[in-house]
């Protein structure tokens, strides 16, 4: 059977693009066939041959080109997901709260749907695999992801369990911020998120120091504290911002943490991993809604008056958000996907503006703009600099004269005083 060896490390329901990455096999394959075509050809050392490798070596160029275009323009069409299932999401969900106001219940019923994400692998792996597995094998062979022993009740309440509380937690606060404050501060304010992810691993992991993505924490930090300045430091929109901040650090959390107990998931694994989390929220955690109700906490008159369509629209863009992140990795670039998370930002702001919710004063746009900046920054790869100092260095070479552009113009200047003798 063909296994897929690309790795994505499974995130919360309000995540940011995964941590690490591993190519998908078969991506190098073009250059592996010019390298093979070019020692074949050099050994005849013919100029038909010369001509023949380059020939193939152009044709080759042009595959790998036709390749990353095909991946950029799928990356678009990502973006544009992610950018409307996002922004979806949080709009829906602030509608929901003035027909119902249960953020839990919404939190529980959401989640939920993550049961769904193995049955859909199992599907896609039935119907393209040439070499089809039972389902209890596909599961016990994706189960070998938590260790040699398989998926175990030890090994649920230790590495599945508490993954799962991070996850409610990441959602319920989340939703919490909504019933405080606009969606636009809550969207920015949560793109933070990525900037703790940086600190936690550079401080947990072990992960590479680098300046730049320091920066882009203090400008997250800076911008928290001019969003809670734009509003006067009201208590309402001090503990919105709380949440939303709380919100992001558990998210943070639950990647760095995943990262360092259970490390990257194949895709079957990670759709294995985001199940049990779904099945276990609503084994364990049904008699909490039921709790709230009789309470009167979150407390509707009949389960007629509950907005259907608006938890379901709720849930379904939320388990698409996290298709596209979790998975999308296997037709474009992660930076792509990351893209469509912070275009979230200006789309709320435009309903926002539009439905008179929000007061856009220059603090603000400020504080947006640098949050912003601040992502933007994160997403820079490890390698930048360099990248510059070749590029850079590429054109400057450009502009030289070639060794052999400067003798032909030596000999020119040769012949010519040559002739006026």
């Amino acid at each position: 059977m063909k296994k897929h060896s690309a790795r994505v490390a499974p995130l919360s329901a309000c995540n940011s693009p995964v941590l690490t990455l591993t190519k998908v096999e078969g991506e190098d394959r073009p250059r592996e066939a010019v390298v093979g075509t070019a020692e074949a050809q050099s050994a005849v050392g013919v100029a038909g041959a010369e001509t023949s490798t380059t020939k193939r070596r152009l044709r080759c160029c042009i595959r790998v080109t036709a390749l990353q275009v095909h991946k950029a323009l799928w990356g678009v069409a990502m973006v544009i997901c992610v950018c409307s299932s996002w922004a979806g999401f949080t709009q829906i969900s602030k509608l929901a709260f003035k027909q119902f106001d249960a953020p839990f219940t919404l939190t529980w019923f959401a989640t939920t749907w993550n049961s769904l994400f193995f049955p859909l692998y199992y599907i896609g792996h039935a119907c393209k695999s040439p070499e089809r597995q039972t389902l209890r094998q596909r599961f016990r062979e994706c189960s070998r992801f938590f260790g040699d022993d398989g998926l175990t009740p030890k090994v649920f309440f230790t590495k599945v369990a508490p993954f799962g509380l991070l996850w409610i937690l990441t959602n319920y606060l989340y939703l919490q911020a909504l019933r405080k404050i606009n969606t636009t501060d809550v969207s920015v304010l949560f793109c933070c998120n990525k900037a703790f992810v940086f600190l936690l691993s550079w401080i947990v992991l072990r992960d590479r120091f680098m300046g730049v993505r320091i920066v882009a924490a203090i400008l997250a930090i800076a911008g928290i504290v001019m969003m809670t300045y734009a509003d006067g430091f009201h208590s309402h929109s001090v503990i919105g911002i709380t949440l939303v901040v709380a919100s992001a650090s558990m998210s943070a959390l639950y990647k760095v943490l995943f990262k360092m107990v259970l490390g990257s998931a194949k895709f079957g694994e990670a759709a294995l991993f985001l199940s049990l989390v779904g099945s276990a929220n609503f084994v364990f955690l049904s008699f909490v809604p039921v709790i709230l109700y009789f309470t009167h906490v979150e407390y509707i008159a009949s389960l007629a008056n509950i907005p259907w369509p608006y938890f379901c629209g709720v849930s379904a863009l939320l388990f698409a958000f996290s298709v596209l992140v979790n998975f999308g990795i296997a037709i474009t670039y992660p930076t792509l996907i990351s893209l469509g998370i912070v275009l979230s930002v200006p789309v709320n702001a435009m309903v926002d503006f539009y439905t008179c919710e929000i007061d856009f004063n220059t603090v603000r746009l400020i504080a947006v703009s640098i949050i912003c900046l601040g992502f933007l920054m994160l997403l820079l790869p490890e390698d930048w600099d360099q990248c510059i100092i070749q590029l850079n260095t590429k054109l400057r070479k450009r502009d030289e004269p070639t060794d052999g552009s400067a003798a032909t113009c030596l000999l020119l200047l040769q012949l010519q005083g040559n002739g006026s003798r």
